[in-house]
C-alpha cells in the first residue's frame, strides 16, 4: 500500500513523501467482535511476529490488525534501510522529530480503523517504536488533528504502549540514547530478531491538549503503559516520565505498570495485566 504522508516545515507546507507500507496481518476475533486494535511492531520487525503472539491471547472479542512499517533509509544508520514507522535523524535530545513520518503512520493507522463497523470500539497499541507511534496517535486524537494540521477523524477508545516513549514531549532531564544491534527479544518463547535504535527526542506538546474539546478527550481516553526496569534500549525513566507527562497534560486515565528486572521485551505478567486492563476498559465479554 502506498501512502502519501503529511508534511510541514517552518515556512509552511512542503511536498509529501510517499510511504510504502508492508504486509498487514489480521487476527480475527474468535468470539463476538467488540473491538479492533491496530498493533505496531518495533524497529526492524514486521507485523507477522506480533500477530502470532496476539493470536494466543485470551481476548476472543478483539480483532487485531498488525501492519508492517515501510522499509526506509534511516539517517542514523547512514541511510541503511530498515522497517520503521518514522525516521531517526541524530543521537541528540534536541534533534528534530520526524513529524512527517509520524503523521504518515498515524494516518495509516486511522485508515485501517476507519472501515470498522460503527459499533466497534477502536484502539492502537505497540512495542518500542510502535508504542511511541501509538502514543503520538493519541495526541492526534485528543487534539483532533495531525501534526500538520489536517483533521484526525477516528475515535479511539484505548491506547497501549509497551517499552516505549512519548514523542513530541520535552523532558527536563538530559536524555541518554541507546543503540542495540541484533537485539533479541523474547515473547512467550517466540524469538524474533530486530534492529533496535531508539532516540528519545522530546518536544513540548501542551498546545495539542489546550482546547476544551481536547481536554475532554484526554480526560476520558484510557492509556496503558508498561515498562521493564532493566530496559537498556528505551530506559525505564523514559517510559515513566512519558506517563507522568500524559497525566500532567490532562490524560486522567493513565495506567503505568513497571516490571522489576524486565528488559526490552515482554513477560507473562505484563501480558496478563494488559489483557485484564483491556477487558475492563473496553467492557469486553468474557
Amino acid at each position: 500500500m502506498s501512502l502519501s504522508g503529511p508534511s510541514v516545515s517552518s515556512g509552511g507546507r512542503t511536498a509529501r513523501r510517499a510511504f510504502e507500507f508492508g504486509r498487514t496481518y489480521v487476527v480475527k476475533p474468535k468470539g463476538k467482535h467488540q473491538a479492533t486494535i491496530v498493533w505496531l511492531h518495533g524497529l526492524g520487525d514486521n507485523g507477522g511476529s506480533w500477530s502470532q503472539i496476539l493470536e494466543t491471547l485470551p481476548l476472543p472479542n478483539i480483532k487485531w490488525i498488525c501492519p508492517t512499517a515501510p522499509t526506509r533509509p534511516i539517517r542514523l544508520f547512514g541511510g541503511f534501510p530498515s522497517t520503521a514507522w518514522f525516521d531517526v535523524a541524530e543521537l541528540s535530545e534536541d534533534g528534530p522529530d520526524d513529524v512527517e513520518g509520524l503523521d504518515a503512520t498515524a494516518l495509516h493507522v486511522a485508515n485501517l480503523l476507519s472501515t470498522e463497523p460503527a459499533d466497534i470500539k477502536l484502539g492502537v497499541g505497540g512495542f518500542s517504536m510502535g508504542a511511541a507511534t501509538s502514543l503520538y496517535s493519541s495526541t492526534c486524537f485528543i487534539s483532533g488533528k495531525y501534526g500538520n494540521g489536517d483533521p484526525y477523524s477516528v475515535n479511539l477508545s484505548a491506547v497501549v504502549g509497551f517499552s516505549g516513549w512519548l514523542p513530541a514531549a520535552k523532558f527536563d532531564s538530559r536524555c541518554h540514547i541507546y543503540l542495540e544491534s541484533n537485539l533479541y527479544f523474547v515473547c512467550f518463547g517466540l524469538i524474533s530478531v530486530s534492529l533496535s535504535c531508539i532516540v528519545a527526542v522530546f518536544r513540548s506538546f501542551s498546545d495539542r491538549v489546550a482546547s476544551n474539546e481536547a481536554t475532554s478527550r484526554a480526560a476520558s481516553l484510557p492509556v496503558f503503559l508498561a515498562h521493564g526496569t532493566a530496559d537498556d534500549v528505551v530506559q525505564f525513566k523514559f517510559g515513566e516520565k512519558s506517563g507522568q507527562k500524559l497525566s500532567s497534560s490532562g490524560f486522567n486515565d493513565v495506567t503505568f505498570k513497571s516490571y522489576r528486572g524486565l528488559g526490552h521485551y515482554t513477560n507473562p505478567q505484563q501480558i496478563n495485566d494488559f489483557c485484564n486492563w483491556l477487558t475492563s476498559k473496553l467492557n469486553l465479554e468474557g
